[in-house]
């Protein structure tokens, strides 16, 4: 019988859900002047079973690694992935804030082609961002975990997008963005402490107040950001 780390399998879920929602919703928006979207689902389809193919294979090779040099790797990367995401955090609030506007509908067709290439792209891309996080929760020795929280995220989104299809564009993700980031700083500082043998009082337990702390400095940080950039003349 598998034992899965909660913690990880978690951060999986909310990662693959967070990203592969957008390319739902990305997927939509490519088809918006078109009678299907078939074109493009299939691109977005074809383009996230490539990266995970080539996931995998690399992931068999990386997880082979030492266990300590893998938490500083994994770490790190979780880190640096989370700068990342709280930009975009940062654009989610910032949009969500703003005043709507009136976006004109696009004149003309879209060729099936286009919208393969559009969906194949936007696949690939938001699948890459999906398999750092999981690579890296597999080094630290949390594979299945994660990738049971990532499959249970597929099953999710698929089976929401077939009840809810009419209203994926208009799914608004900062709160979900601000969670995953969090989360992601969460388990860059835990590992690093653990890569250094640092002590946690409660060992996995301690996962909790530092999440909390994250949770309010990554908030903390947004604010900042779209008060600072509200704050800024704008320049013509």
């Amino acid at each position: 019988m598998l034992a899965f780390y909660v913690p990880a399998l978690v951060a999986g879920f909310v990662i693959t859900l967070l990203e592969m929602t957008e390319v739902v919703a990305l997927v939509f928006a490519l088809s918006a002047d078109h009678h299907t979207i078939a074109h493009g689902a299939a691109g977005a389809v074809t383009g996230t079973i490539v990266v995970a193919l080539i996931a995998f294979t690399f992931g068999a090779l990386i997880v082979a690694l030492p266990r300590e040099y893998l938490l500083w790797a994994s770490a790190f990367t979780l880190a640096a992935f989370g700068v990342f995401l709280f930009r975009s955090t940062l654009g989610s609030y910032r949009r969500a804030r703003a005043p709507a506007t009136q976006v004109p509908p696009t004149t003309g067709g879209t060729r099936a082609a286009l919208q393969f290439a559009g969906g194949f792209s936007v696949g690939a891309i938001e699948a890459t961002e999906v398999v750092v996080v999981l690579i890296a929760l597999a080094a630290a020795g949390y594979g299945v975990s994660a990738l049971a929280g990532a499959l249970g995220a597929g099953a999710v989104l698929v089976i929401a997008t077939f009840l809810v299809h009419q209203r994926i564009r208009r799914i608004k993700v900062p709160w979900l963005k601000w969670g995953a980031t969090s989360m992601l700083f969460t388990f860059a500082t835990f590992w690093m402490g653990e890569a250094a043998r640092v002590p946690w009082p409660g060992g996995d337990l301690f996962l909790l107040p530092i999440f909390v702390l994250a949770l309010l400095v990554v908030r903390g940080g947004v604010e900042l950001g779209v008060r600072r950039e509200a704050a800024s003349p704008s320049t013509a």
